[in-house]
C-alpha cells in the first residue's frame, strides 16, 4: 500500500475557522487514536480466549466489525486534513506554482462537492439500517452505518475549512462557478445519456476518472465522483447504492488486517526489530561486493514479511544503510534505482496489504495468496541480484573487513527473536492456525514484549503519532476500497464486464495472449492509480475472467500483484519511486535515469512469472 502526501495550501493567520479546524482535527485524531487500541485490545482477547483458554468469545469479531467502520472514516477524515490522501501528483508538481495553488483548490472544491451529494443518500441509507440489529450484541445495526454519515459530515467540514482558511476568495468563486458549470452541463445532457449506451463509461469512468486523477484530486473522490455522476445523470439507479457499496467494500472483517499491519510495521522500527535484522544481515555479507545491496534486498524481504506497507519497509531499511553504501562509492542514484525496485520486488511478499485488499474483493483464500507470494518476490529478488552483481563489480572496499564468526553467531542470537517473527505471521496463516487479522494482533503482541525486554528500546512518546498515523494510512487506503467497490459495481451492472468477458477470451494467443495482456494493464494502472486502487476496482472484473479461461486464480494474482508494483515504483508516473526518493532523500531527477536496469530485472522475472505458473501455485 502507497501514499503520495498532498501539498499543503499557504497557512493563513490564526481565525475562528482555524482554531475550529485545530479542534477537529485534534478531536478526530484522538478518537482514530482511541480506536485503533480498542480493537487491537478486542482482537486479543479474542485470541487470546480462543487460543489459550480454549473458550471463544462469540461477540469479539461483531464488536470489531461495528467500530471497524468508525476506525475507517476517522482515518479518512485525519488523511484529508494531513493531505495524505493517494493521488498522482507528477502533473501538478510540474505546474508554475500559481496556477497549481488553483488546481489544489479545485480539486478540494470537487471532493467536497463529492462529499454534498453523497451525504443524504448517507442519510438515507443510515435510516433503512435502524430496523435491524446484530445477531450476538443485538446492537443497531444504525450504529455501524451512521460512521459513514459522521465521516462524511467530518470530511466536508475538514475540505470546507481548508478552502475557507486557505484559498483566496477569487480562487473559491472561479472554481465553485467551475465546478457547477460542469455540473450544470451533465444535468443538461442527462436526457441524452440513456441514449449513449458504453460511451456513458468513456465520459465518466475514462475522462471524469483520468480528468480528476491528472489534476491531483485524491483517487477516492476521483473514483467517487464518477460513479455518483453516472449514476445521477445517466441511469436511474437510487443514490443510496453509492454508500451502500462503499459501506460493503469496507467492512469485510479481513480487511481489519490493514490497519493492524500498519501499526506493527511502526512498532518493529521503535521497538528494534527491524536494526537488529540489518545488524545481522551487514555481518553475514556486508564484507563482500555489493554485500550491503544484497543486505537491503534480503532486508526488505524480511521486513515486508511483517508489515505489508512498502514506504514504511524502506522508511525502516534505507537509513541504516545508506551512509555506509555511499562510503563505498555507490552513487545515490544507483541507491534509490535498488529502494525503488525492491519496493516492487516486494509488493507479493505476505502479508501485503495488496494481498489482503486482493483476498477481500475477489473471495481468493489469503492462505493461499500468502503461501503463493513467496517464490514470486524470490525471482525477482535473484533477478535484481544480477543486476548489483554487475553494478558492484568495481566496488571500493578498502577498509571494509570481515567480520568475525564470533560477531556473526552474535548478531545472528540477537536479531533471532526478530527474524522468527515474518516466519511465525507466514506460518500461522498458511498453516490454517489463525487468521491475517488475529496473526496481526499476535505480531502486536509479540513485538510489545520483545522490543522493551530483548532490545532495551521502546519509546512510548511515539506510539501516539504511530496510532494516529496508522489510521490516517488505513483510512485513505479503506476509502478507496469502497469507492472502487462502488465503481465497479456500476461497471458490472453497465453490462460492461461480460462484454469484457466476451473480448478477453477471443484474445490471440489464448491463455499467455490474456496473461501478457493484463500484465501490461496492470503495469499502466499501477503506474496512474497505485496499487490498492488498481487492484481494488479491476480484481473483480479481470478474476472472473482468469477463471473462465482456467488460469489458477494465484497465479493470476500473482502477475497482476507483480505487474502492479512495477507500474507502482517505475517513473515517471509511479508514485513509489517518488517515496523512495523522498526516503533516501534524493531528487528524482539524480536517479530517475539509475532505476531502469532494476526494472528491466522485475520485467524479466514477472515474464517468467507469466510463463512458468510453479513459480506461484508450486507450494500450495
Amino acid at each position: 500500500m502507497h501514499i503520495s502526501e498532498t501539498s499543503p495550501m499557504p497557512q493563513a493567520a490564526t481565525s475562528p475557522l482555524a482554531v475550529f479546524g485545530k479542534l477537529l482535527q485534534k478531536s478526530t485524531e484522538f478518537c482514530a487514536a482511541l480506536l485503533v487500541l480498542v480493537e487491537v485490545g478486542v482482537l486479543i482477547a479474542g485470541t487470546s480466549a480462543r487460543y489459550f483458554f480454549n473458550s471463544p468469545l462469540t461477540w469479539t469479531d461483531e464488536l470489531a466489525s461495528l467500530l471497524f467502520l468508525w476506525l475507517a472514516m476517522f482515518g479518512s477524515v485525519i488523511a484529508l486534513r494531513h493531505g495524505a490522501h493517494m493521488r498522482l501528483t507528477t502533473f501538478t508538481n510540474k505546474m508554475p506554482p500559481a496556477l497549481r495553488g488553483w488546481v489544489e483548490v479545485f480539486g478540494m472544491v470537487l471532493a467536497a462537492t463529492f462529499l454534498i451529494f453523497v451525504l443524504w443518500p448517507a442519510y438515507e441509507q443510515f435510516e433503512e439500517s435502524l430496523i435491524v440489529t446484530t445477531p450476538t450484541l443485538e446492537i443497531n445495526e444504525g450504529f455501524r452505518v451512521g460512521a459513514i454519515v459522521v465521516g462524511v459530515v467530518l470530511m466536508l467540514l475538514t475540505a470546507l475549512e481548508r478552502l475557507f482558511v486557505h484559498a483566496s476568495l477569487k480562487q473559491l468563486v472561479g472554481t465553485v462557478g467551475l465546478v457547477a458549470v460542469i455540473g450544470g452541463g451533465l444535468w443538461l445532457g442527462s436526457p441524452y445519456f440513456a441514449d449513449l449506451g458504453n460511451l456513458n463509461l468513456l465520459i465518466f469512468f475514462v475522462t471524469i476518472v483520468m480528468g480528476c486523477v491528472v489534476l491531483g484530486v485524491p483517487i477516492a473522490f476521483a473514483f467517487g465522483l464518477a460513479t455518483l455522476s453516472y449514476l445521477a445523470f445517466a441511469t436511474s439507479t437510487p443514490l443510496s447504492i453509492l454508500p451502500n457499496r462503499m459501506t460493503e467494500g469496507m467492512s469485510p472483517l479481513i480487511l481489519l488486517a490493514v490497519p493492524l499491519f500498519v501499526f506493527l510495521g511502526s512498532l518493529i522500527e521503535i521497538a528494534g526489530l527491524a536494526r537488529a535484522m540489518i545488524a545481522f544481515l551487514v555481518a553475514l555479507i556486508g564484507h563482500v561486493r555489493g554485500g550491503l545491496q544484497y543486505v537491503l534486498l534480503a532486508a526488505m524481504y524480511l521486513v515486508s514479511g511483517i508489515s505489508g506497507a512498502k514506504v514504511a519497509d524502506m522508511a525502516a531499511v534505507a537509513p541504516a544503510l545508506f551512509p555506509e553504501m555511499k562510503k563505498r562509492g555507490n552513487s545515490e542514484g544507483d541507491l534509490i534505482g535498488l529502494l525503488s525496485a525492491s519496493g516492487a520486488m516486494s509488493e507479493t511478499i505476505p502479508p501485503s496489504l495488496v494481498l489482503i485488499a486482493i483476498g477481500s474483493v475477489t473471495g481468493v483464500s489469503i492462505a493461499s495468496l500468502f503461501t503463493g507470494g513467496l517464490f514470486p518476490a524470490i525471482v525477482g529478488m535473484l533477478c535484481m541480484c544480477v543486476v548489483v552483481f554487475w553494478q558492484t563489480r568495481n566496488e571500493n572496499m578498502e577498509g571494509v573487513e570481515r567480520a568475525s564468526s564470533r560477531v556473526v553467531w552474535k548478531c545472528f542470537f540477537v536479531a533471532l527473536p526478530a527474524i522468527a517473527l515474518p516466519f511465525v505471521i507466514r506460518t500461522a496463516v498458511v498453516e490454517g492456525v489463525a487468521t491475517a487479522t488475529e496473526v496481526s494482533t499476535i505480531g502486536i503482541v509479540y513485538t510489545l514484549i520483545v522490543g522493551p525486554l530483548v532490545y532495551r528500546q521502546f519509546d512510548v512518546k511515539r506510539i501516539y503519532p504511530v496510532l494516529v498515523e496508522t489510521a490516517s494510512l488505513s483510512g485513505a487506503i479503506l476509502l478507496i476500497i469502497g469507492c472502487a467497490t462502488a465503481m465497479s459495481w456500476a461497471l458490472t451492472q453497465s453490462g460492461f464486464s461480460h462484454q469484457l468477458v466476451d473480448a478477453m477470451t477471443h484474445v490471440p494467443g489464448g491463455k499467455l495472449g490474456f496473461l501478457a495482456i493484463s500484465a501490461l494493464a496492470f503495469v499502466v494502472l499501477g503506474s496512474v492509480l497505485e496499487g490498492i486502487p488498481a487492484i481494488v476496482l479491476f480484481g473483480p472484473l479481470m478474476f472472473p475472467i482468469a477463471r473462465v479461461m482456467g488460469i489458477n486464480e494465484i497465479h493470476y494474482a500473482m502477475i497482476a500483484i507483480f505487474s502492479m508494483g512495477l507500474g507502482l515504483f517505475a517513473p515517471p508516473f509511479g508514485v513509489g519511486f517518488y517515496a523512495a526518493c523522498a526516503v533516501g532523500r534524493v531528487q528524482p531527477d539524480k536517479a530517475i535515469g539509475h532505476v531502469w536496469p532494476h526494472i528491466a530485472a522485475l520485467f524479466f522475472a514477472l515474464i517468467l512469472l507469466i510463463l512458468f505458473p510453479w513459480i506461484s501455485i508450486g507450494f500450495l
